[in-house]
């Protein structure tokens, strides 16, 4: 639920459908707790990228996850399925929808980490501020815990996380 709440709150702040921020929010995390072994088997009959067999829960409760929540609670609004489907790697072509999801997950009022404040004063600032931060922080702490890290987080961080002439990210 606070990550509905949150998704609200910063769907109202950025101009970003609030209901559809909303439902996603609510279900996100809709396929978290599926079995190891049914999300190999949805990603081989949903005829989804082989590759992502060789990651894990972390990565597929989003990505599957999605599939999940159009098969069982009939929810087909491509907006939402993407927004929960990228929640948990980002991507470089992230809608608004998925920046809000993106950071409602990440800074909702439960969570309790080193950074998680400079995350919600950046989102608060600019939605793509904290997007930035966040990638940068899920980058550093998967090289530092020395993981793997899922090839479109990468593309995100190379599209939305760098510093340019065009933005003021840090």
């Amino acid at each position: 639920m606070r990550t509905s709440y949150m998704a609200k709150e910063l769907a109202a702040t950025n101009h970003v459908d609030q209901e559809r921020a909303a439902v996603a929010g609510f279900v996100h995390d809709y396929a978290k707790e599926v079995a190891p072994e049914d999300y190999r088997r949805a990603i081989i009959e949903e005829g989804l990228d082989r590759n992502l067999l060789e990651w894990n829960r972390s990565i597929w409760h989003g990505i599957v996850g999605a599939n999940y929540v159009e098969q069982e609670l009939h929810i087909h609004d491509q907006a939402i399925l993407d927004a929960i489907r990228h929640h948990t790697t980002g991507s470089p072509d992230m809608s608004e929808l998925d920046k809000v999801i993106f950071m409602a997950d990440y800074i909702e009022p439960g969570r309790k980490f080193p950074g998680v404040e400079v995350a919600r004063e950046r989102t608060a600032l600019n939605l793509d501020a904290g997007v930035a931060y966040e990638l940068q922080q899920t980058l550093l702490y998967l090289i530092e815990g020395r993981e793997r890290v899922f090839p479109l987080t990468v593309a995100a961080y190379n599209k939305l996380g760098i510093k340019t002439e065009e933005n003021f990210f840090e």
